[in-house]
């Protein structure tokens, strides 16, 4: 079978004209999109997620600010950095990186974001409206997914879409953003007992368990569309999904590969969730 790549990369560097065109028509009427990202601590990933950040913006025609903050700082004095940043109004989507360190309690400041600034989509106000269905800022990778379906034409509506992993980053966030699309959808998870058979089922395979290579031909559907939202380091330094690509993708209609698949998605729709929030701020039509 004849696979088709699906490149999240250029399906990332579209959006981002699109934005680039958009934000030049707001600085026209003088409305700058601005994000903020926090980072506390010296993790070495979270330093590269809030570089590519920063830089994204720049590359966009955004208003930029990293706060960086020592490994000790106090849940107080985050809180307070947020509750600024609520208040500022050159900044219209507040970035917070996970993970903290152990003295500050995530949910804590994850409920402190304004709901109108919740670029990353967690705040519970922003789940419930997801699950509601109603219009909300969407968490960035299960957005970054549905958009990569959609570009490519892949049929959503009726099909039977399975997602492997519950994390309330991707698993259930994608799980309802792909009812909304009309797909029926089965979650799997660590304690499902008849996965393989499940799997072999999806018209459409989400992955995202964070084990390298889990999810081989064995699991797979000939035909189906396998999206893997995995990104694990190999031994041997080179980056590795959650499926199997070589020998899922002999099967599989539309694979997305890694790296450059659902990846590039991410910072992408983060900067599309900036751009939504400062219109909806200012009251431009979204």
């Amino acid at each position: 079978m004849s696979e088709l790549l699906l490149s999240g990369k250029d399906v990332s560097q579209a959006i981002r004209e699109e934005i680039k065109q958009e934000v030049e028509r707001l600085k026209a009427v003088n409305l700058q999109p601005g994000l903020a990202v926090v980072l506390v601590g010296e993790d070495p990933a979270s330093q590269v997620y809030v570089r590519n950040k920063h830089k994204a913006c720049l590359e966009l025609g955004y208003y930029s600010e990293v706060h960086r903050l020592p490994e000790d700082t106090t849940e107080e004095q985050l809180l307070e950095l947020v509750h600024k940043l609520n208040e500022q109004e050159t900044i219209h989507g507040i970035l917070v990186q996970l993970p903290l360190p152990a003295q500050i309690h995530e949910k804590a400041i994850i409920d402190a974001i304004a709901v109108h600034k919740d670029v990353d989509g967690f705040h519970p106000v922003s789940v419930g409206n997801m699950v509601l269905g109603d219009d909300s800022l969407l968490p960035c990778t299960p957005a970054g997914v549905i958009e990569i379906l959609k570009r490519y034409n892949l049929e959503i509506a009726g099909k039977h879409a399975v997602v492997i992993g519950r994390s309330n980053i991707v698993g259930k966030p994608v799980s309802l953003l792909l009812q909304r699309e009309n797909a029926t959808v089965t979650m799997c998870h660590s304690r499902t007992s008849n996965m393989k058979e499940l799997t072999q089922q999806a018209d459409i395979l989400i992955v995202a368990i964070g084990k390298a290579k889990f999810i081989d031909a064995s699991y797979v559907k000939p035909g189906a569309v396998v999206i893997d939202v995995g990104m694990n380091r190999l031994d041997n330094g080179k980056l590795a999904g959650d499926v199997d690509f070589d020998s899922v993708r002999e099967l599989s209609s539309a694979i997305t590969p890694v790296p450059g698949g659902v990846g590039p998605m991410t910072i992408t729709m983060l900067m599309h969730n900036t751009l939504k929030a400062a219109k909806r701020i200012h009251q431009i039509e979204v």
